[in-house]
This record gives structure tokens, sequence and C-alpha cells, in this order.
């Protein structure tokens, strides 16, 4: 009777085991639709902040750079930057510039 009982009990204990170990769910956790949009949100914000702050502290250079130069300096900054946009834009001299430019000697 008892050998009955014994065996009774661990093919029933057998059967149960299997699915306490399929039920525990050792794989990743699957991510809801609206938790994986919060993240992506959150994390494009704090692209945008990191960006924002680094234009500001580029900025922020350059102007006291410029503020440190003298009137003449800064004159001569502005011209030299215009003169290397046209050349970097394949441009020429404006016409009149051209005509009434000092011309070069010819030894």
């Amino acid at each position: 009777m008892k050998f009955k009982i014994i065996i009774i009990c661990l093919l029933f204990l057998t059967n149960i085991l299997p699915t306490f170990s399929q039920e525990k769910g050792t794989g990743p956790k699957e991510k809801s639709i609206k938790v994986d949009l919060k993240q992506r949100k959150k994390a494009r914000f704090e692209a945008r902040e990191k960006r924002r702050k680094e234009r500001a502290e580029r900025k922020a250079i350059k102007k006291y750079h410029k503020r440190l130069q003298t009137k003449k300096v800064r004159k001569r900054m502005k011209k030299s930057k215009q003169q290397s946009n046209l050349n970097n834009n394949n441009k020429r001299e404006p016409f009149f510039k051209r005509i009434f430019k000092k011309k070069k000697r010819k030894k």
C-alpha cells in the first residue's frame, strides 16, 4: 500500500516539476511598447539638451575670443572670413571691387 502511494506521489511530482520550470521565464523580459517609447523620447530629449549645451559653450568661447581682440583686428577678422567664404564657394569678388582695386606692380 505504501509502495503504491509513493509511486503515485512520484508520478504526480514528475508531472508538476516541468511546468514550474516553464513558468519561471529565464529569458529576457519583453518590454511594453509604451515603456520603449518613453525611453526613446527621454534619450532624444537628453541628446537635444546635450547639443544645446555644447552649442552654447562653443558660442561663449567664440564671443570671449572676439572680445579680447581690438577693433582693427575684429575688422580684419571679418574681412578675412568674408574672403574665405567667397573662396570656398568659388565666387569672384564683386565687380566694383575688382575695377577699383589697386593694381599690382609688375617687376
